[in-house]
């Protein structure tokens, strides 16, 4: 059953519960004339192990609950074969919207079919999906990636090697690393020496950055593409002893509090807003529901956080 409760709320209300079980098991293509409080949303998450998703899903139920409509979510695990699965068993449950948050842009492929032949519209939220896709709404994430390593850049006095803590292939972290590429390239004393992939994941992001490290003790600076995977990067950093600057993207408040510190290594984040762009997927994919003009992509402006604003910044 793809109903995944909460792991930072608890279970979902119990009106939100009942009215999502008396959903029929197989339901034919939604009429698209429901009013918001027969509505039942699904929204397939790429994780929900990591803050940044949980305030995406916490700023979904409300929205979700504010409507009077139902809300069906599951956590794919960075599964892709698991998301797809997800996917289908909330077609078969009948849901009438679908947001998606891809953990494979290209491999979603198969799942974003089913729904637009089900007659369900699709909405990708912070990562694109391919397929016949009704709307995306997600960050700049190529001005994320310019604007954190263009700081970083800047407060390396426009020289040093750079190294770069790539992540997941979805269009998102590439577009990221693209900015970042794009920012450093604007400075003829800083060279690009190595890119590796640390998953977005705290430990293998600091196991990365340790031979990252070794192989470059000359390094001035690291971009990761993800608040999880910079705080690996800063454990390294921190335990190496050795002055390197680290840039990264997201916002997530453990990283705002550690960049916040005096003489923090971690520098610059370009952050994102993570509950604003979930709601405004709602909202965009209630109009793709009911055929209202509407855009096909929604940018979402990202904010950057460096010691000077990191004690007013929070998602």
């Amino acid at each position: 059953m793809p109903i995944t409760m909460p792991r930072a709320r608890g279970l979902l209300s119990a009106a939100l519960v009942s009215t999502l079980l008396a959903v029929p098991a197989a339901q034919a293509a939604p009429s698209h004339d429901k009013p918001d409080d027969e509505l039942v949303i699904g929204m397939s998450f790429q994780e929900l192990n990591n803050v940044y998703f949980v305030t995406m899903q916490r700023a979904l139920e409300a929205a979700v609950n504010e409507m009077g409509a139902s809300l069906v979510f599951t956590d794919a695990r960075h599964d892709i074969a698991k998301q797809i699965n997800d996917v289908e068993d909330m077609l078969q449950r009948g849901v009438d919207i679908l947001l998606l948050n891809p953990t494979d842009s290209v491999g979603i492929q198969s799942a974003v079919m089913s729904a637009h032949d089900a007659g369900v519209p699709v909405v990708a939220v912070d990562a694109q999906a391919e397929g016949p896709i009704d709307g995306f709404v997600g960050s700049k994430n190529f001005d994320a990636g310019y604007q954190s390593c263009h700081y970083m850049g800047e407060q390396l006095g426009g020289e040093g090697k750079v190294a770069i803590l790539d992540g997941i292939p979805v269009i998102p972290i590439l577009q990221r690393v693209e900015g970042c590429q794009k920012a450093l390239g604007e400075f003829e004393g800083i060279e690009v020496v190595d890119k590796q992939n640390g998953h977005q994941d705290r430990s293998t992001a600091m196991n990365v950055t340790e031979n990252m490290l070794q192989a470059h003790p000359d390094l001035a600076g690291i971009f990761s593409v993800n608040d999880v995977g910079s705080l690996g990067a800063l454990v390294a950093i921190q335990s190496s002893g050795m002055d390197v600057k680290l840039a990264s993207v997201d916002g997530n408040p453990e990283a705002v509090k550690a960049l916040a510190h005096p003489n923090s290594p971690l520098i610059a984040i370009a952050a994102q807003h993570p509950a604003t762009m979930v709601t405004q997927a709602l909202e965009l994919a209630v109009k793709k529901y009911r055929g209202e003009e509407s855009p096909d992509e929604v940018p979402i402006d990202v904010t950057l956080v460096t010691a000077d604003n990191a004690n007013d910044f929070t998602w």
